[in-house]
């Protein structure tokens, strides 16, 4: 079986996977116990100049934070990003203990409680308003706190975007304002004490399509071009989304972000620079830039064969990676890249699967892969964990230890 070319990303020393350039059997004594998630640094300052080099230089890059909100990382892009977009008032004081000034930092998500539009207006944060209820909410906080709250206007495009793994816009959404009731919004919003920076529109995670993305940002940019003529204030913001997708799967081709670059720079030189020449463009991602660089390594504690087939009983499972498991968001469920981390370069293989240490069949980390053969002891590595692992999964279940995370 061919290595995934995420896998291909990490360094091998001596037969054993390495992360951040440590020897994945010393990480381990390191962390202490297995499982654990591991994130190597290099990657993700790697990951970034890359698109700094594709991107149009005047184009701002924006870490949305509910991809992996470790504090570690996050302070790590807060170094090398232009902002950060948080989701909760948990992940807005994350953010705002990093180096990443507040009127960086952008607020998104539905359902945000009076408590945290108020904390959120407090500090100073770029609020996305995501209903004319939750608009009246943060003027109320502006009102008491009297501070002018900076606000930008999610949009719920009339279009969706094929090919993302999930969509966030188009039809009924429980995201954004819909794209036709927006200028009647922005109407009543006029007179209010509102710093009005511009538009936020998200409409699909995880596409691997260039040719589709090139298309999505042609159509957000109209879009928000048409909307822009309500507005009474120039329109200073605006985020364009993301959806950068990566290859899970053995079939999976990595998004050539190339002509996306190039279709970003067009737009910029020749719709929004000469209609908005105050707006500032945004990029918001997550998976793109961290998600291939993480490992979730966990123990086979087990070896059994059951009629035939060959079981590795591992101490972890999919309370900690829901989404290897195949139980967050896959309707056929496919294996994520696997590997014996302290076999790395051994040519023998064997059929096994791999299952977690829960009392539940759902706990499937790898069915029927080819692997080195594997001892009790052994380290098994699955890759593309750097994004919605630990935090997306449910950790509570069956009362196991949460699992430590390293960044190195």
């Amino acid at each position: 079986m061919s290595a995934h070319p995420s896998v291909e990303m990490f360094d091998v020393a001596e037969d054993c996977l390495a992360v951040g350039g440590i020897r994945l059997d010393r990480l381990a004594e390191r962390v202490g116990t297995t499982p654990f998630f591991a994130y190597d640094r290099r990657l993700i300052t790697t990951r970034v100049a890359y698109l700094r080099s594709v991107l149009p230089k005047d184009v701002r890059l924006s870490y949305a934070v509910k991809a992996n909100p470790m504090p570690a990382i996050v302070q790590h892009l807060a170094g090398l990003v232009d902002s950060l977009d948080v989701a909760s008032a948990f992940e807005m004081k994350t953010a705002l203990d990093t180096v990443m000034p507040a009127s960086s930092i952008s607020f998104a998500g539905p359902g945000k409680t009076s408590a945290e539009l108020i904390q959120a207006v407090a500090a100073g944060v770029t609020i996305e308003m995501e209903s004319e209820t939750e608009a009246r909410r943060i003027i109320e906080a502006g009102s008491r706190l009297g501070i002018t709250p900076r606000v930008a206007l999610r949009v719920n495009p009339n279009f969706q975007v094929k090919g993302s793994g999930m969509k966030m816009g188009g039809g009924p959404q429980q995201f954004g304002v819909d794209a036709e009731a927006v200028p009647s919004l922005l109407r009543k919003l006029a007179d209010t004490d509102l710093d009005f920076l511009g538009f936020h529109v998200f409409a699909g995670s995880q596409n691997l399509h260039s040719d589709i993305l090139c298309d999505a940002l042609s159509r957000n940019v109209e879009l928000l071009l048409e909307l822009a003529g309500s507005c009474v204030q120039p329109v200073r913001y605006l985020n364009l989304g993301g959806g950068f997708g990566i290859p899970y799967f053995e079939k999976d081709n990595a998004l050539d972000i190339l002509p996306v670059g190039a279709r970003l720079n067009q737009l910029i030189e020749t719709a929004i620079r000469p209609s908005l020449p105050e707006a500032k463009v945004t990029i918001e991602l997550g998976r793109y830039l961290v998600g291939e660089s993480g490992v979730y390594v966990t123990k086979v504690v087990d070896r059994k064969v059951s009629r035939g087939r060959t079981y590795l009983v591992v101490d972890g499972g999919l309370h900690h990676q829901l989404a290897a498991s195949g139980n967050f968001g896959q309707v056929i469920r496919r294996n994520y890249p696997i590997a014996i981390g302290n076999k790395m370069n051994r040519l023998e293989r064997e059929t096994v699967s791999v299952v977690g240490c829960l009392c539940t069949p759902l706990d499937l980390l790898g069915d029927n892969v080819l692997l080195p053969p594997t001892d009790v002891g052994d380290l098994v590595v699955i890759f593309q964990a750097g994004a919605y692992g630990l935090t997306a999964s449910p950790t509570a279940f069956l009362g196991h230890p949460t699992p430590p995370e390293v960044l190195v």
